[in-house]
């Protein structure tokens, strides 16, 4: 689902609201959940999940054109984790599929 999705999803559902208003609380939290994770703060959304930053430390690695090593700096990655509840949602409305043998 895309951010353009969602709103138009939210606005559908939220028929007092329009599609502006939703799209103007939509982008406060997510700029709200990218400004608290640079800060370095983790972010927790209690059913849905948590946003925290993942360390990569520095790295050898290598130009895969040249063969070169080429040094790859530290980092910090955003990270998301599934909640209990938002897992347990999903686990639950996906069901498997026999598997089909050819004729």
């Amino acid at each position: 689902m895309t951010r353009s999705h969602l709103i138009a999803a939210l606005a559908f559902r939220f028929t007092h609201l329009t599609p502006k208003d939703v799209e103007i609380a939509v982008k406060e939290i997510l700029d709200a959940i990218g400004l608290s994770l640079v800060r370095g703060d983790r972010v927790e959304i209690r059913g849905f999940g948590s946003f925290s930053l993942n360390y990569r430390p520095p790295r050898t690695g290598r130009n895969p054109k040249t063969g070169e090593k080429v040094l790859v700096p530290e980092k910090r990655v955003p990270h998301f984790k599934a909640g209990l509840e938002l897992r347990e949602r999903v686990d639950q409305s996906v069901k498997p599929q026999p598997l089909q043998r050819a004729a």
